[in-house]
């Protein structure tokens, strides 16, 4: 209990200090959190990065009194906003099997470090988004099988619900919509029966809405990213990730210029060209702190399923390469996996003439090397 500071001061100045100020006690301030991310970004390649150090950053993260040896480095992401409730369970599939410890169809480990964990459902997430009209947002949720945070949604028209991956900053109650079977008839004729881009951008390019490529703004921060006309959502799914739509490769044809491909830049610095019909939801993937996350202890990684890992210094001569000897020694060798497969970067399989025809610019690689800071 808080004793105040008034009786813990001896007779002689009690009198005094009646009279003067008593020293207040600190007061819980709501501290308001910045933006995960600044979407500044011109239409060239170059990306514009106004943000300082990322450890000068607040980061909103939940710490705990160091009450037991578990809490003492346990971090958690801020998100008060989830659902404290089950999933909805006609949207959900149970997980077991084999495959739930790493092992193939024939009973070998072929994924080590795998294995036990708490039970799972499996969510089905909507990646195509097809559906057109309007959606309202139920509740945001919680999935265990991925880091970013889901949305059930309701489509106004038919009550049909559905899941998908939440956009940072999205809420229960929001309004989304879908706009990759096509332009409504009522938008087409607010704009007077043509396509006018910027007035179809100021309608369209709302966080969540999901629409083609083709019809969002260069410099934009899009997520759940497809590569082609049909296809589901492929890029960008993890939390915090985004893509950005750097350039639209027009050509001539008969009716006149075309949207032939979209340039994004991937997280990872790659630039790949996608189909101008991919589908593409704006806003950043939900969750962005959560790779700032501190487990605390080695019981919550179990819980998650992952299993111990062993250092190969510490095992013997006949379990891995790097294991005998005296102290931490690896017997001058070079890193190479328990079968003898270099651990940095491995043997190089890629071929360096026959990239990929979607290939722009690839990613910067470092062949195990650290990047210059």
């Amino acid at each position: 209990m808080i004793q105040p500071r008034i009786c813990q001061l001896p007779t002689s100045r009690l009198g005094n200090s009646l009279f003067t100020s008593v020293r207040s006690y600190a007061v819980v301030v709501d501290r308001v959190s910045t933006p995960a991310f600044e979407p500044a970004v011109p239409a060239d390649e170059t990306i514009l990065h106004t943000q300082g150090p990322r450890k000068d950053e607040f980061i909103p993260l939940r710490t705990y009194k160091p009450r037991t040896p578990g809490l003492r480095h346990l971090k958690r992401p801020v998100n008060d906003h989830l659902w404290k409730g089950r999933p909805l369970l006609r949207l959900t599939i149970p997980k077991k099997g084999q495959h739930l410890g790493g092992r193939n169809n024939s009973g070998q480990v072929t994924v080590r470090h795998r294995g036990g964990g708490h039970k799972r459902r499996i969510r089905i997430v909507d990646y195509y988004r097809f559906a057109p009209g309007k959606h309202v947002v139920d509740r945001i949720e919680y999935d265990p099988n991925r880091s970013a945070h889901l949305a059930l949604v309701t489509r106004v028209e038919t009550g049909e619900k559905s899941y998908i991956v939440a956009a940072d900053g999205m809420r229960a109650g929001d309004e989304i919509q879908s706009y990759r079977s096509g332009i409504p008839k009522e938008l087409l004729d607010s704009m007077g029966g043509v396509v006018d881009p910027g007035m179809l951008a100021a309608k369209t390019a709302s966080r969540g809405n999901c629409l083609p490529i083709h019809m969002v703004p260069l410099g934009t921060q899009v997520f759940n990213l497809g590569s082609k006309t049909r296809g589901k959502a492929v890029f960008c799914r993890s939390a915090g990730t985004y893509a950005i739509v750097m350039n639209k490769e027009e050509v001539e044809k008969p009716r006149g210029l075309e949207i032939a491909s979209v340039i994004v830049r991937l997280q990872s610095g790659e630039m790949r060209k996608v189909s101008p019909d991919a589908c593409c939801t704006i806003g950043v993937a939900s969750n962005p702190q959560s790779h700032f996350t501190s487990l605390g202890k080695a019981g919550r990684a179990r819980w998650l399923g992952k299993r111990p890992e062993v250092r190969g210094v510490a095992m013997n001569a006949a379990d891995h390469p790097h294991g005998g000897g005296r102290g931490k020694s690896k017997g001058n060798v070079h890193p190479v996996s328990p079968w003898g497969t270099p651990a940095k970067g491995g043997y190089k399989t890629r071929h360096k003439r026959n990239k990929h025809t979607f290939l722009v610019k690839d990613r910067p690689r470092n062949q195990g090397k650290r990047r210059p800071r």
